[in-house]
Protein backbone atom coordinates (compact mmCIF):
# COMPACT_ATOMS: atom_id res chain seq x y z
CA UNK A 1 0.00 0.00 0.00
CA UNK A 2 1.29 3.30 -1.15
CA UNK A 3 2.11 6.24 1.42
CA UNK A 4 0.30 9.60 1.30
CA UNK A 5 3.07 11.53 0.03
CA UNK A 6 3.95 8.22 -2.62
CA UNK A 7 0.27 9.28 -3.36
CA UNK A 8 0.32 12.45 -4.27
CA UNK A 9 3.93 11.96 -5.93
CA UNK A 10 2.36 9.44 -8.55
CA UNK A 11 -0.87 11.58 -9.03
CA UNK A 12 1.24 14.37 -10.51
CA UNK A 13 3.34 12.41 -12.69
CA UNK A 14 1.82 11.40 -16.24
CA UNK A 15 0.64 7.85 -16.67
CA UNK A 16 -0.50 6.80 -13.43
CA UNK A 17 0.70 5.19 -10.18
CA UNK A 18 4.52 3.62 -10.94
CA UNK A 19 4.73 0.28 -10.70
CA UNK A 20 8.51 0.88 -8.92
CA UNK A 21 9.20 3.94 -7.14
CA UNK A 22 12.97 4.81 -6.41
CA UNK A 23 14.61 8.33 -4.91
CA UNK A 24 18.55 9.95 -5.40
CA UNK A 25 20.33 12.25 -5.39
CA UNK A 26 22.90 14.64 -7.21
CA UNK A 27 25.58 14.99 -5.22
CA UNK A 28 27.22 18.12 -6.29
CA UNK A 29 30.27 20.70 -5.50
CA UNK A 30 32.47 23.81 -6.70
CA UNK A 31 35.68 22.72 -6.92
CA UNK A 32 38.69 25.38 -8.01
CA UNK A 33 35.27 27.69 -8.88
CA UNK A 34 33.79 24.84 -11.49
CA UNK A 35 30.67 23.19 -10.52
CA UNK A 36 31.25 19.47 -10.45
CA UNK A 37 28.03 16.34 -10.42
CA UNK A 38 29.08 13.21 -8.92
CA UNK A 39 28.57 10.43 -11.03
CA UNK A 40 28.70 6.33 -9.96
CA UNK A 41 29.08 3.04 -11.96
CA UNK A 42 27.14 0.71 -11.39
CA UNK A 43 28.74 -3.41 -12.23
CA UNK A 44 25.11 -4.66 -12.07
CA UNK A 45 24.02 -2.86 -15.30
CA UNK A 46 27.80 -1.49 -16.53
CA UNK A 47 26.37 1.94 -16.21
CA UNK A 48 27.02 5.33 -15.16
CA UNK A 49 24.21 6.64 -13.33
CA UNK A 50 23.34 8.92 -9.96
CA UNK A 51 23.00 7.53 -6.57
CA UNK A 52 19.29 5.73 -6.61
CA UNK A 53 17.57 3.13 -4.87
CA UNK A 54 13.92 1.77 -4.38
CA UNK A 55 11.77 2.55 -1.60
CA UNK A 56 11.85 0.12 1.50
CA UNK A 57 8.87 -0.85 3.50
CA UNK A 58 7.31 2.29 5.53
CA UNK A 59 9.84 4.78 3.87
CA UNK A 60 9.39 7.99 1.88
CA UNK A 61 10.93 9.15 -1.20
CA UNK A 62 12.88 11.91 0.99
CA UNK A 63 14.29 9.13 3.45
CA UNK A 64 15.14 6.45 0.34
CA UNK A 65 17.14 9.45 -1.17
CA UNK A 66 19.35 9.98 1.50
CA UNK A 67 19.85 6.27 2.65
CA UNK A 68 20.88 5.13 -0.95
CA UNK A 69 23.49 7.79 -1.39
CA UNK A 70 24.73 7.14 1.73
CA UNK A 71 24.79 3.37 1.34
CA UNK A 72 26.00 3.57 -2.27
CA UNK A 73 28.53 6.32 -2.00
CA UNK A 74 29.22 6.63 1.69
CA UNK A 75 28.02 10.21 2.02
CA UNK A 76 25.47 11.36 4.71
CA UNK A 77 23.85 14.25 2.80
CA UNK A 78 21.07 16.80 3.56
CA UNK A 79 18.42 17.48 0.97
CA UNK A 80 18.53 20.50 -1.27
CA UNK A 81 16.55 21.60 -4.13
CA UNK A 82 13.96 18.87 -5.24
CA UNK A 83 14.69 18.01 -9.11
CA UNK A 84 12.47 16.82 -12.34
CA UNK A 85 11.48 12.94 -11.26
CA UNK A 86 12.18 10.80 -14.62
CA UNK A 87 9.86 8.14 -15.98
CA UNK A 88 11.04 5.22 -17.62
CA UNK A 89 9.34 1.21 -18.98
CA UNK A 90 11.53 -1.50 -16.80
CA UNK A 91 10.97 -5.61 -17.12
CA UNK A 92 8.74 -4.66 -13.91
CA UNK A 93 6.49 -1.78 -15.83
CA UNK A 94 7.07 1.54 -14.84
CA UNK A 95 9.38 3.08 -13.10
CA UNK A 96 9.86 6.87 -11.85
CA UNK A 97 12.82 7.82 -9.73
CA UNK A 98 12.71 11.22 -7.76
CA UNK A 99 15.73 13.21 -7.12
CA UNK A 100 17.15 16.09 -5.01
CA UNK A 101 20.41 18.39 -5.75
CA UNK A 102 22.68 17.78 -2.48
CA UNK A 103 25.75 19.93 -1.77
CA UNK A 104 28.51 17.45 -0.95
CA UNK A 105 30.95 20.08 0.07
CA UNK A 106 34.30 18.55 0.85
CA UNK A 107 33.34 14.74 2.19
CA UNK A 108 34.69 12.19 0.37
CA UNK A 109 32.36 9.57 -1.22
CA UNK A 110 33.44 5.89 -1.00
CA UNK A 111 31.91 3.58 -3.26
CA UNK A 112 30.26 0.38 -1.74
CA UNK A 113 31.84 -1.96 -3.96
CA UNK A 114 28.50 -3.50 -4.44
CA UNK A 115 25.79 -1.13 -5.97
CA UNK A 116 28.44 1.26 -6.91
CA UNK A 117 32.38 0.27 -7.77
CA UNK A 118 33.24 3.60 -8.73
CA UNK A 119 32.76 7.02 -8.49
CA UNK A 120 33.64 10.58 -11.06
CA UNK A 121 33.83 13.87 -9.91
CA UNK A 122 33.25 15.45 -13.69
CA UNK A 123 31.27 18.91 -14.92
CA UNK A 124 27.81 18.78 -16.25
CA UNK A 125 29.39 18.91 -19.64
CA UNK A 126 31.21 15.28 -19.04
CA UNK A 127 28.13 13.89 -17.25
CA UNK A 128 25.97 14.71 -20.17
CA UNK A 129 28.07 12.53 -22.32
CA UNK A 130 28.52 9.99 -19.93
CA UNK A 131 25.14 9.24 -18.64
CA UNK A 132 23.61 5.73 -19.70
CA UNK A 133 20.28 6.92 -19.54
CA UNK A 134 19.13 9.75 -21.31
CA UNK A 135 16.40 10.70 -19.30
CA UNK A 136 18.64 11.37 -16.10
CA UNK A 137 19.81 14.44 -18.01
CA UNK A 138 17.18 16.42 -17.16
CA UNK A 139 17.70 16.35 -13.59
CA UNK A 140 20.90 17.61 -14.26
CA UNK A 141 19.72 20.18 -16.36
CA UNK A 142 17.96 21.81 -13.79
CA UNK A 143 20.96 21.28 -11.24
CA UNK A 144 22.53 23.97 -13.86
CA UNK A 145 20.31 25.79 -14.48
CA UNK A 146 19.64 26.87 -10.91
CA UNK A 147 23.59 27.34 -10.61
CA UNK A 148 23.15 29.31 -13.21
CA UNK A 149 20.98 31.82 -11.35
CA UNK A 150 22.46 31.50 -8.27
CA UNK A 151 20.31 29.60 -6.65
CA UNK A 152 21.65 25.83 -6.25
CA UNK A 153 23.08 26.83 -2.50
CA UNK A 154 20.23 26.62 -0.83
CA UNK A 155 18.97 26.39 3.30
CA UNK A 156 15.72 24.51 4.32
CA UNK A 157 12.76 25.88 6.28
CA UNK A 158 10.17 23.05 7.16
CA UNK A 159 6.74 23.69 8.90
CA UNK A 160 5.28 20.55 10.50
CA UNK A 161 1.96 20.29 11.77
CA UNK A 162 1.58 18.44 15.28
CA UNK A 163 1.22 14.67 14.94
CA UNK A 164 -2.43 13.48 16.15
CA UNK A 165 -3.21 14.35 19.98
CA UNK A 166 -6.12 13.14 22.14
CA UNK A 167 -8.81 14.39 21.30
CA UNK A 168 -10.35 17.72 22.95
CA UNK A 169 -13.65 16.10 23.82
CA UNK A 170 -12.28 13.84 26.02
CA UNK A 171 -9.51 16.10 28.00
CA UNK A 172 -10.74 18.02 31.05
CA UNK A 173 -7.92 19.65 31.64
CA UNK A 174 -5.34 22.94 30.27
CA UNK A 175 -5.73 22.77 26.59
CA UNK A 176 -1.54 23.39 26.54
CA UNK A 177 -1.12 20.18 28.47
CA UNK A 178 -3.22 18.03 25.89
CA UNK A 179 -0.49 15.13 24.77
CA UNK A 180 -0.45 13.07 21.73
CA UNK A 181 -2.63 10.23 21.09
CA UNK A 182 -0.85 6.64 20.83
CA UNK A 183 -0.71 6.91 17.05
CA UNK A 184 0.37 11.12 17.70
CA UNK A 185 3.49 9.50 19.41
CA UNK A 186 3.82 6.63 16.57
CA UNK A 187 3.27 9.54 13.90
CA UNK A 188 6.09 11.30 15.93
CA UNK A 189 8.50 8.68 15.54
CA UNK A 190 7.70 9.18 11.81
CA UNK A 191 8.39 12.74 11.60
CA UNK A 192 11.72 12.38 13.04
CA UNK A 193 12.57 9.89 10.26
CA UNK A 194 11.49 12.46 7.87
CA UNK A 195 12.73 15.78 9.45
CA UNK A 196 16.49 13.93 9.22
CA UNK A 197 16.25 14.17 5.09
CA UNK A 198 17.01 17.86 5.84
CA UNK A 199 18.57 17.78 9.15
CA UNK A 200 17.30 21.16 10.62
CA UNK A 201 19.46 22.38 13.15
CA UNK A 202 17.29 24.28 15.09
CA UNK A 203 13.52 24.02 15.91
CA UNK A 204 10.91 26.55 16.50
CA UNK A 205 7.80 25.11 18.41
CA UNK A 206 4.86 26.08 20.60
CA UNK A 207 5.74 24.97 24.19
CA UNK A 208 2.61 23.17 24.14
CA UNK A 209 2.80 19.70 24.83
CA UNK A 210 1.53 18.15 21.66
CA UNK A 211 4.39 19.64 19.75
CA UNK A 212 7.30 19.39 21.64
CA UNK A 213 6.24 15.80 21.97
CA UNK A 214 5.83 16.10 18.16
CA UNK A 215 9.44 17.26 17.34
CA UNK A 216 11.44 15.35 20.85
CA UNK A 217 12.38 12.21 18.93
CA UNK A 218 14.24 14.37 16.31
CA UNK A 219 16.09 17.05 18.68
CA UNK A 220 16.87 13.84 21.29
CA UNK A 221 18.62 11.82 18.68
CA UNK A 222 20.01 14.60 16.51
CA UNK A 223 20.81 16.97 19.90
CA UNK A 224 19.03 19.86 17.72
CA UNK A 225 18.40 23.07 19.57
CA UNK A 226 14.85 23.52 20.49
CA UNK A 227 13.27 27.05 21.33
CA UNK A 228 9.82 27.51 22.63
CA UNK A 229 7.87 30.05 20.88
CA UNK A 230 4.90 30.97 22.85
CA UNK A 231 3.81 32.67 19.31
CA UNK A 232 3.21 29.53 17.76
CA UNK A 233 0.92 28.55 19.94
CA UNK A 234 -3.05 29.12 19.39
CA UNK A 235 -4.15 30.91 21.79
CA UNK A 236 -1.72 32.97 21.45
CA UNK A 237 -1.77 33.50 17.27
CA UNK A 238 -5.66 34.15 18.00
CA UNK A 239 -5.33 37.18 20.21
CA UNK A 240 -1.73 38.45 18.38
CA UNK A 241 -1.50 37.33 14.81
CA UNK A 242 1.13 39.86 14.24
CA UNK A 243 3.35 38.06 16.69
CA UNK A 244 3.29 34.86 14.95
CA UNK A 245 3.85 36.09 11.80
CA UNK A 246 6.86 37.94 13.46
CA UNK A 247 8.07 34.52 14.94
CA UNK A 248 8.11 33.16 11.31
CA UNK A 249 9.75 35.86 9.90
CA UNK A 250 12.79 36.12 12.30
CA UNK A 251 13.21 32.53 11.32
CA UNK A 252 14.48 33.90 8.30
CA UNK A 253 17.33 36.29 10.30
CA UNK A 254 20.28 33.71 10.23
CA UNK A 255 20.29 31.99 6.84
CA UNK A 256 20.16 28.64 8.33
CA UNK A 257 18.03 25.30 8.65
CA UNK A 258 15.66 25.29 11.09
CA UNK A 259 11.76 23.89 11.47
CA UNK A 260 8.79 25.50 12.96
CA UNK A 261 6.52 23.04 14.91
CA UNK A 262 2.84 24.64 15.27
CA UNK A 263 -0.91 24.20 15.48
CA UNK A 264 -3.77 23.49 12.64
CA UNK A 265 -5.06 27.17 13.25
CA UNK A 266 -1.79 28.95 13.05
CA UNK A 267 -1.11 27.38 9.38
CA UNK A 268 -2.76 30.24 7.46
CA UNK A 269 -0.67 32.79 9.29
CA UNK A 270 2.69 30.63 8.73
CA UNK A 271 2.16 30.28 5.23
CA UNK A 272 1.04 34.35 4.91
CA UNK A 273 4.39 34.72 5.65
CA UNK A 274 5.95 31.99 3.31
CA UNK A 275 4.14 33.92 0.63
CA UNK A 276 5.64 36.92 0.84
CA UNK A 277 9.49 35.23 0.15
CA UNK A 278 8.20 33.36 -2.84
CA UNK A 279 7.20 33.72 -6.69
CA UNK A 280 3.29 33.51 -7.22
CA UNK A 281 3.47 30.32 -8.93
CA UNK A 282 5.45 28.79 -5.89
CA UNK A 283 2.90 29.99 -3.46
CA UNK A 284 -0.13 28.51 -5.48
CA UNK A 285 1.86 25.27 -4.76
CA UNK A 286 1.07 26.27 -0.48
CA UNK A 287 -2.01 24.56 0.83
CA UNK A 288 -4.84 27.00 1.42
CA UNK A 289 -7.81 24.66 2.88
CA UNK A 290 -8.32 24.15 6.56
CA UNK A 291 -6.97 21.94 7.64
CA UNK A 292 -3.96 22.85 5.84
CA UNK A 293 -1.59 19.72 6.67
CA UNK A 294 -2.16 16.35 8.12
CA UNK A 295 -1.72 15.73 11.86
CA UNK A 296 2.14 14.80 10.98
CA UNK A 297 2.46 16.26 7.78
CA UNK A 298 5.32 18.99 6.74
CA UNK A 299 5.74 21.71 4.16
CA UNK A 300 9.53 22.19 2.76
CA UNK A 301 10.95 24.94 1.81
CA UNK A 302 14.30 25.63 0.22
CA UNK A 303 15.79 29.12 0.55
CA UNK A 304 18.48 30.61 -1.45
CA UNK A 305 21.27 30.83 0.05
CA UNK A 306 22.82 34.08 -1.97
CA UNK A 307 19.88 35.49 -2.54
CA UNK A 308 18.66 36.27 0.98
CA UNK A 309 15.12 35.35 1.75
CA UNK A 310 14.18 34.20 -1.15
CA UNK A 311 12.14 30.51 -1.15
CA UNK A 312 12.78 29.17 -4.30
CA UNK A 313 11.12 25.84 -4.16
CA UNK A 314 7.90 24.04 -2.20
CA UNK A 315 7.54 20.66 -1.27
CA UNK A 316 4.85 18.73 1.01
CA UNK A 317 5.28 15.52 2.74
CA UNK A 318 3.39 12.92 5.24
CA UNK A 319 5.54 11.39 7.73
CA UNK A 320 4.96 7.86 7.04
CA UNK A 321 2.08 6.60 9.55
CA UNK A 322 1.21 2.93 10.15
Amino acid sequence: MATPEQARTAAAIPGGTPDIVAAGTLCWRIDKGKLEVLLIHRPRYQDWSWPKGKLDPGETTPECAVRETSEEIGLRVQLGLPLPSIRYAVAAGSKVVHYWAAHAGRSTAVPDGKEADGIRWCSPETARGMLSNPSDIEPLEALVDAHTRNDLLTWPLLVVRHAKAQPRSSWSRAEGERPLAATGRRQAVAVSRLLQAWAPERILSSPWVRCVQTVSPYVTKHNAKLKLVDALTESDAARRPGRARSAVEKAFDKRKSVAVCTHRPVLPLVFGVLRTHMTAQLAALLPTDDPYLSPGEAVICQVSSTNHGRIVSVEQYRAYDD
